[in-house]
């Protein structure tokens, strides 16, 4: 019966016995599997049990092996450079939290600004010349036009408006208005921000550390159900190595 199935098989699918010994193979396991069902044969339920747990414990591996994979990136590249760049920020917050502590607001009046060397020590006054310097500026590349609390001045022309940044240890970007006197608000704004900055970098530090350390303790964890699939794999092999499960039949073997 199954090897008038074969011959059944090769008309069906238009192949020469030649050219389709595999295919053939493969219809006559699938009629060797329906006669087996047909039979009770509890292996074959096995079988597509074991299937079906084999190809998922597979999946689950390779994922396993993939985050594995991203663990390490991250310890060795990501979070290092990520560490560096929040303490190289630290660092420069800190130094400007110095030096604005070394140029304070007066209790009365204005810290004054230095202007395209002039001393501004009136508030408007140094609104309005602030506003004029910046306008002349032309070049694409940051230029100082003057110190403030001990900050540099710079200014590029992207278009309108102007762009103003202070800058210490790093640069802090402001944004100007048409108005002389808030565009110093401003200024003091960006420089008060700055121990609001120091903090967040230091939540950011310490969770990136955290970070760092579960992701090292993850690394080289190896596959839950390695055991598993190891065992059922061992079995699916078996099953498929038996007469009319997956391997030749003895009737087929005699004809």
């Amino acid at each position: 019966m199954e090897n008038k199935q074969k011959f059944i098989s090769q008309i069906m699918t238009s192949k020469s016995p030649v050219r389709s010994c595999e295919d053939v193979d493969e219809a006559t396991l699938s009629f060797a599997e329906i006669k087996a069902l047909c039979a009770g044969d509890p292996r074959i339920k096995e079988r597509m049990d074991l299937d079906v747990e084999v190809s998922r414990l597979k999946i689950m591996k390779a994922d396993h092996q993939s985050k594995q994979y991203r663990l390490e990136d991250n310890v060795l590249k990501h979070f290092p450079e990520q560490i560096q760049q929040a303490q190289g920020f630290i660092a420069g917050l800190t130094a400007d939290i110095q030096t604005l502590s070394q140029h304070p607001h007066p209790a009365e009046g204005f810290a004054g600004m230095e202007l395209l060397g002039a001393a501004y020590t009136d508030k408007t006054d140094a609104g309005t010349a602030l506003m004029d310097a910046i306008q002349d500026v032309t070049s694409e590349e940051p230029v100082i036009i003057g110190s403030y609390r001990g900050f540099g001045l710079f200014v590029k022309f992207t278009g309108f408006p102007h762009k103003l940044s202070l800058k210490g240890a790093i640069a802090y970007n402001v944004e100007l208005g048409t108005d002389a006197r808030g565009n110093l608000v401003r200024i003091d704004n960006a420089l008060d921000k700055i121990p609001e900055r120091l903090k967040d970098y230091e939540t950011t530090l310490a969770n990136l550390l955290q970070q760092q350390e579960a992701a090292k303790s993850e690394i080289n964890k190896p596959f839950q159900y390695e055991e598993e699939l190891r065992v059922k794999s061992a079995r699916l092999t078996e099953l498929d190595a038996e007469p009319n499960i997956g391997g030749v039949s003895g009737s087929e073997s005699a004809a």
